[in-house]
C-alpha cells in the first residue's frame, strides 16, 4: 500500500517539475523569483507613468505644449504652467551641486589621505549620518535657524556688493531669507553626505602605486588629486554627483520649508520662489477630483518624472565606457 500511495502521489504532480532532477529545482525557482520581481518592478513603473499621463491629460490638452514654460499658475482663473516650477527646480539644484561638490571632493580627500587612520572611521561615520536625518528635520533647521540668519547677515550685505555690477546685481538683489539661495543651500548640506561616501569610496580605490609614484615625481597633493585620482575615479564621481542631483530635484519638504513658496518668475536667488516637489506638496490638498488643478498638478509630476529620467539618461551617457578605436 504505501508503494501504491508513493506512485499515485508521484503521478499526480506537474509532469515538467517531476522529469526535474532534485538538485535543479531550486535553481528554476530562483529564476522565477528573479524573472518575477523585475516584472513588478516594469509594471510598477508602468502603472505610475500611465497614471501621471492619463490624469495630466485635462491640463495638456488644454494649455498645450507651452504648459512645460508657461510662467502663470493662476488658480482663481485656472490658467497653470509649469514654468516658475521647473525653473526652481532646477537652479536650487544646480546651486546646491555648485555648493556641495567642492564641499565633498575636500571632505573625502581630507578623510582619505590627511587624517590620521583611527579618526578617519569615526568622523566617516558622524558624515554618513548626517544622511540618516529626516528631510523634515532639515526643513524646520533651515526655517527657524538658517534663513533667519542668512536675512540677518548675508544677503543685504551680498546685494550691497552685487549692486553697481551690471548683470550680477539682478541675479544677487535685495531679499529675504526664504529664498531659492535658502533653498539651494540647505539641499546641498543634504546631498553633502551621499556625494561625500561615495567620493570616500572612489578616492581610497585609487592605486597606491599610482599615487606613489606621482608623489616620486616630485607632484604636490593637489596635483595628484587632479591628474591620478579623480582622472581614476572620473566615471564613478559623474555618477555620483548625477545621484545627488537627483537627491535635490525630488526633495520635497525640506525646500517646502524654506523656499518661499511663490509662483512668481524671477532672476534674484534671494527671492521667493517654489519648486514642482514644493507645489504639488502645498496645493495637491486643494485640488479636488477631476478639477484642471488636479490635472495641472499631475501634470507637475509628470514633468518631475521627465526631468529625472532625462538625469538618469544623461548619467548613464557620461559614465559608460568608451568604445577604444
Amino acid at each position: 500500500m504505501p508503494d501504491a500511495v508513493a506512485t499515485s502521489q508521484t503521478t499526480s504532480r506537474d509532469p515538467v517539475v517531476a522529469r526535474l532532477p532534485m538538485s535543479r529545482v531550486p535553481e528554476r525557482l530562483f529564476s522565477v523569483t528573479v524573472i518575477g520581481s523585475g516584472m513588478i518592478v516594469l509594471l510598477l513603473l508602468g502603472a505610475i507613468i500611465l497614471m501621471l499621463a492619463t490624469g495630466a491629460w485635462p491640463a495638456l490638452k488644454a494649455f498645450g505644449i507651452g504648459f512645460f514654460w508657461s510662467p502663470v499658475w493662476d488658480s482663481v482663473n485656472e490658467k497653470f504652467g509649469a514654468g516658475v516650477m521647473i525653473y526652481g527646480t532646477l537652479v536650487s539644484s544646480i546651486l546646491a551641486l555648485v555648493i556641495a561638490v567642492p564641499l565633498s571632493t575636500g571632505v573625502a580627500y581630507f578623510l582619505t589621505e590627511i587624517l590620521p587612520v583611527p579618526l578617519r572611521r569615526a568622523i566617516g561615520v558622524a558624515i554618513q549620518l548626517l544622511a540618516a536625518i529626516p528631510s523634515i528635520i532639515y526643513g524646520m533647521w533651515g526655517f527657524f535657524i538658517l534663513a533667519p540668519w542668512l536675512a540677518a547677515h548675508f544677503v543685504l550685505d551680498v546685494a550691497d556688493l552685487a549692486a553697481p555690477v551690471p548683470g550680477l546685481n539682478k541675479v544677487l538683489d535685495y531679499g529675504g531669507g526664504n529664498s531659492i539661495f535658502t533653498a539651494g543651500l540647505v539641499l546641498a548640506i543634504m546631498i553633502l553626505p551621499l556625494i561625500t561616501a561615495m567620493f570616500v569610496e572612489i578616492l581610497g580605490a585609487t592605486p597606491v602605486v599610482l599615487k606613489e609614484s606621482a608623489y616620486g615625481l616630485g607632484c604636490t597633493r593637489f596635483e595628484v588629486v587632479r591628474s591620478v585620482a579623480v582622472p581614476y575615479g572620473r566615471r564613478a564621481m559623474i555618477g555620483a554627483i548625477m545621484l545627488g542631483l537627483g537627491r535635490a530635484l525630488g526633495e520635497t519638504m525640506a525646500v517646502t520649508f524654506v523656499i518661499g513658496n511663490a509662483t512668481r518668475l524671477s532672476p534674484n536667488l534671494f527671492a521667493q520662489g517654489s519648486t514642482i516637489a514644493s507645489t504639488i506638496a502645498n496645493e495637491f490638498n486643494e485640488a479636488g477630483a477631476g478639477t484642471m488643478k488636479l490635472a495641472a498638478l499631475l501634470g507637475l509630476g509628470l514633468t518631475l518624472f521627465i526631468i529625472s529620467f532625462i538625469v538618469l539618461a544623461a548619467s548613464r551617457a557620461l559614465v559608460a565606457p568608451r568604445a577604444v578605436s
